[in-house]
């Protein structure tokens, strides 16, 4: 966790400086995103909420995005900026940010080999990227992927920032 801080401290600067929100949908890195958002004082300026969205149902339920809406498979470029455009929108936040993917030890059923996770930002503008970390050890992975989302959603900030 610790590693997680320095990044969320920065993303908590930009968001409350500029008046902005976040929303979290997170998936295989299992709540870490969130918790790197909240142990930052003053988190309740900045983070409407978020949820950990690791099944189907929990999409159907948490998300409201029924099957039919979602084209795409899980644990894509394509998913992650529907989850961050979905969350985002739920929760009225400036920005949402998504993860999808398969931590490890195991690949996922779904298709994405153990290590590699996909990770969107929805706001004024949209980013996607894809991480694969080459390695099946789950809390590595799920610290990765956290910090890698954090890390995503500063790029974010920045670029809004920047104008």
């Amino acid at each position: 966790m610790d590693s997680l801080l320095a990044p969320a401290r920065d993303c908590a600067a930009i968001l409350k400086e500029n008046g902005w929100t976040v929303a979290v949908s997170e998936s295989s890195s299992g709540g870490l995103v969130s918790a790197a958002l909240l142990a930052v004082p003053g988190a309740s300026a900045y983070f409407r909420g978020g949820g950990i969205i690791y099944t189907r149902d929990a999409r159907r339920e948490l998300l409201q995005l029924a099957d039919a809406e979602v084209r795409v498979r899980g644990a894509t470029e394509a998913y992650a900026l529907i989850a961050a455009a979905q969350i985002r929108r739920q929760l009225g936040a400036t920005f949402g940010l998504a993860e999808s993917g398969a931590a490890g030890p195991a690949d996922s059923p779904y298709g994405p080999a153990a290590g590699t996770t996909c990770l969107a930002v929805s706001g004024p503008a949209d980013i996607a990227r894809t991480l694969e970390t080459g390695h099946n050890d789950r809390p590595e992975n799920m610290r990765a992927f956290a910090r890698a989302a954090v890390e995503l959603l500063r790029e974010a900030l920045d670029a809004e920032a920047a104008g």
